[in-house]
């Protein structure tokens, strides 16, 4: 059980703990976390194979953050909640969740759910299509569509989009989407920044104002999720010079 790794999200720190040290005993890898925010850090981090999420949590609604955790690598999830009434249970299990465990709740049945999700688990395979509303990225053709064109990226502008719509909206720093993003090491952060310029010129309408790819001030940079699903003119996007007519066409193979 040494492999698998498993995120505990749960606002009330001695049921946290509690939780942890059990499946700690069973040699799961764990990883706790005690808000929204911090439950996305430890996830991108991470990887986990099963999130066990607090519904309930003060900074946010855990719906939502469960809805996210599906359109990310779709880990497990097994959802606690105060809250068991039949429509809260429903509202879980459609935002994603693969079971529902109401509170107060005895440690062997919790245990023995979630031993019965991990047989479930089949082998991980990464996603081949990542859906953010008017931003499409295919993973296995290494193709990206925004506003219903395709841009022509290079394979490191490729990655680059990725890992910064992969985090949600968070802001990452330039030596972590370096750490993500690069397939090798490279002491330069500020080899992001040429990369990030060219990507604004390929992604926004005016580069010199980015909407998109935002800057954060002594921190990085964060791809701004909440203008992907404004209603925006394709007429006021600016999109790669080279349209891909053809839909299996590939894009971003070439080298840089």
């Amino acid at each position: 059980m040494g492999s698998v790794c498993i995120e505990i999200v749960e606002g009330n720190p001695h049921l946290r703990s509690l939780l942890g040290w059990h499946l700690q005993q069973l040699e799961y890898r764990v990883h706790q976390a005690a808000s929204i925010y911090q439950a996305r850090e430890v996830f991108l981090s991470h990887q986990p194979t099963l999130v066990i999420l607090d519904a309930d949590l003060q900074d946010g609604d855990g719906i939502e953050f469960c809805h996210w955790l599906h359109r990310q690598q779709q880990p497990l999830v097994l959802m606690l909640s105060a809250r068991n009434n039949e429509a809260d249970i429903v509202a879980g299990l459609k935002a994603g969740a693969d079971d529902y465990l109401s509170k107060p709740f005895g440690m062997q049945e919790f245990l023995a759910r979630v031993e019965a999700l991990i047989r479930r688990k089949r082998t991980p395979t990464a996603p081949a299509y990542l859906d953010y509303g008017t931003l499409q990225i295919d993973l296995v053709q290494r193709r990206v569509r925004f506003q219903g064109e395709f841009i022509d990226l290079t394979p490191q502008e490729f990655s680059l989009l990725y890992v910064l719509a992969q985090a949600g909206g968070m802001p990452l720093s330039r030596s972590e989407l370096l750490r993500r993003a690069w397939p090798d090491a490279i002491d330069n952060p500020r080899t992001i920044d040429t990369h990030v310029l060219s990507l604004r010129k390929k992604v926004e309408l005016d580069p010199r104002q980015p909407n998109l790819i935002q800057t954060i001030r002594n921190v990085g940079y964060r791809f701004n999720m909440e203008i992907l699903n404004a209603n925006v003119p394709q007429s006021q996007t600016k999109l790669a010079k080279e349209r891909f007519t053809n839909p299996r066409s590939t894009l971003a193979t070439q080298s840089t």
